[in-house]
């Protein structure tokens, strides 16, 4: 696990040397073990290393072809040690036991074909000297960040933003475009950043560029696209080949040179993450937990003890309260790069900091919910079976139904009034959903200033449903939320919180080979009608869970990750969202009316407002906080 850096363009290599090891400092905590660099006339590369494989030889950047070809890599391969055995049958050597040379040697062996072959999570750089050509590579979910600059002359990229924000031809110019989105997703979509001519590599896409090219091209190496029509098999046989690839995806993520352990919510995904360790792994293993003071409604240690008890492991918790909260704050957004209003951001900073003391690697329950329906996919579930009944009747009688009932519903329901004027397969595409949405284009329009038109945010996620090419909603829903809400919020927060503490994070949920699987089974088997006994989410984790977890677990409702922030703001945080707001030198009013910060800021606080109100004013509060550390 590392943080990677590197350029292209003409430059002397001294000169390129100096704005390498001020890219890589800039992100030292993502590797505070190690660091390497190399620079021609072309290009240069970098990366500070977090040794997790290969503690003795496994610096970077690795070479090969008498060093005409040079790599750095931030991630895990977990089947190196396979693909190792296989290259070596094809006449490969090897000079170290890393996994970031089995890497570089794939690619000798396959070319740009070369990531086909890896299960895990990476962000990679390879400059070919010979070619001139710099080849990047993103792992298959996005688990893995990695950013690049291009201005039409010059390429930079690094696993954080702000390593590019080092370089003294990047600006630190907004994009609106970003501006625009954050304001109803509370991040900022793919493969835009909020900066200007800083982009995001996609989730399974590579991108090369030599130095004969105008533009970098960007190409897709991988698609989670379902698979519809397959030959059904019985509940057993679906359960048999989930137990099967999970404990193998879990069994993988294990392999380490140094301690690993587990973060434990007590909810079911990483509950089923421990259990599963338990299985497979006979050496002794540290759980974590966070919770806050005071919040015996939300607090999950119980349920966490609970499960480490279950699964024989040395568990650990760590209470934080509203000033610890608050005073992370500044840091938090120095972290990000880019404004992210994921409350639960700042427990799993400290979760992670605990961790840190006692290990170097952690597994999590991230990416369950999105793969296999979870979240609230029981109760849409249902009520688009609901809406399919009404499919006999003809088109046109719909679209005149759903016309007479529209001035007499409330707006969540008039939302979902597309449902019934279009064909089932079409539901998604005209009204889509996804975790977060906040506020409309109208509202966007009322608030920003000098604002140009840009699309409605929500309709921006119709060209995804198209992509999954499902006819099904569910796994349309899925696929959604896969691309934007899962990379762009849950793994972003995942990495710049454990990272910042110097922390591998590890995500079973997200092997690419489970991954595939879920897209070829039914939706039955993520969310399951039971009989007489309504709608059932995670149906085939649930069934594997029902001979490993206690009870308690497997049926208690999910929480997430519960912060009671939204509380505070009109208790004891009102003051100081006020002074964050209306000082002097509140940077959001570059961009937007005052008259409409202030109303944000009066029903964000009041104690009767609602809970889109307290999240619009949250988004706010976090993206003041974002410009006084990056645009002062």
């Amino acid at each position: 696990m590392c943080g990677i850096v590197g350029c292209v363009y003409g430059a002397d290599p001294r000169e390129r040397r100096v704005s390498l090891e001020r890219m890589c400092d800039s992100i030292a905590h993502r590797g505070p073990d190690d660091d390497g660099y190399f620079s021609d006339a072309h290009a240069g590369l970098g990366m500070r290393r977090l040794s997790i494989i290969d503690l003795e030889s496994g610096q970077q950047p690795v070479t090969a072809n008498h060093d005409a070809l040079q790599m750095v890599f931030n991630g895990e391969i977990y089947n190196y040690q396979t693909l190792r055995e296989d290259l070596r049958a094809r006449g490969y050597t090897f000079k170290t036991k890393s996994d970031t040379e089995v890497v570089l040697r794939q690619y000798q062996a396959d070319d740009l074909a070369f990531v086909d072959a890896l299960n895990g999570m990476f962000a990679l750089a390879i400059w070919d000297q010979t070619s001139r050509r710099i080849t990047l590579a993103r792992d298959r979910m996005g688990i893995k960040p990695l950013y690049y600059y291009w201005d039409g002359v010059r390429l930079a990229f690094a696993s954080e933003i702000k390593a590019l924000l080092t370089l003294d031809f990047v600006p630190r110019e907004i994009n609106p475009e970003a501006l625009w989105e954050y304001f109803t997703f509370r991040y900022v979509p793919q493969p835009h950043t909020m900066w200007k001519n800083i982009y995001k590599l996609p989730p399974g896409h590579l991108l090369t560029f030599s130095m004969d090219d105008k533009e970098p091209q960007l190409s897709q190496y991988w698609e989670m696209e379902y698979q519809e029509g397959q030959q059904a098999m019985s509940e057993a046989e679906y359960i048999a080949e989930f137990e099967e690839l999970f404990l193998d995806a879990v069994r993988l993520r294990l392999i380490a040179d140094v301690p690993v352990g587990v973060l434990l919510s007590g909810g079911l995904d990483s509950s089923t993450v421990a259990a599963a360790i338990a299985e497979v792994h006979n050496a002794s293993l540290n759980s974590f937990s966070v919770a806050f003071e005071n919040t015996p409604d939300i607090d999950e240690r119980p349920y966490a003890y609970q499960m480490a008890k279950a699964a024989g492991t040395d568990h650990h918790e760590i209470v934080i309260g509203q000033k610890e909260f608050i005073d992370f704050l500044p840091r938090f957004v120095h972290y990000t790069d880019e404004p992210i209003a994921d409350l639960a951001s700042v427990p799993l900073y400290y979760v992670s900091a605990l961790a840190r003391k006692k290990v170097k690697v952690v597994l999590s329950g991230e990416g369950s919910d999105e793969v296999l329906g979870g979240y609230h996919f029981d109760r849409v579930v249902q009520l688009w079976d609901q809406f399919d009944k009404l499919q006999i009747i003809p088109q046109s009688a719909r679209k005149l139904m759903a016309g007479a009932a529209a001035p007499f519903l409330p707006r969540r329901w008039r939302d979902k009034l597309d449902w019934v004027r279009y064909s089932q397969p079409q539901w998604l595409e005209k009204e889509p959903i996804n975790m977060t949405d906040y506020m409309t284009s109208a509202e966007k329009l009322s608030m920003i200033k000098a604002l140009p038109q840009f699309h409605d945010s929500m309709q921006s996620l119709s060209s995804k449903v198209r992509a999954s090419n499902s006819s099904m909603p569910l796994h349309q829903a899925l696929y959604i939320y896969c691309q934007d809400w899962l990379v762009e919020d849950l793994l972003m927060k995942a990495d710049r919180m454990s990272m910042a503490n110097s922390l591998e994070l590890r995500v079973p949920f997200l092997d690419h080979r489970l991954v595939e699987w879920t897209t070829r089974t039914p939706p039955w088997v993520k969310v399951h009608k039971q009989n007489g006994k309504g709608y059932e989410t995670k149906w085939v984790l649930r069934r594997f869970a029902e001979t490993r977890l206690p009870k308690e677990i497997i049926e208690r409702p999910k929480q997430g990750f519960p912060v009671p922030v939204y509380g505070w703001l009109s208790g004891e945080l009102k003051q100081w969202a006020g002074d964050l707001l209306e000082a002097p030198q509140s940077k959001v009013y570059e961009w937007l009316h005052p008259e409409e910060v202030k109303t944000l800021l009066q029903k964000g606080t009041r104690v009767s407002s609602s809970m889109r109100d307290k999240q619009n004013l949250w988004n706010l509060l976090i993206l003041e906080l974002w410009a006084r550390e990056w645009l002062s």
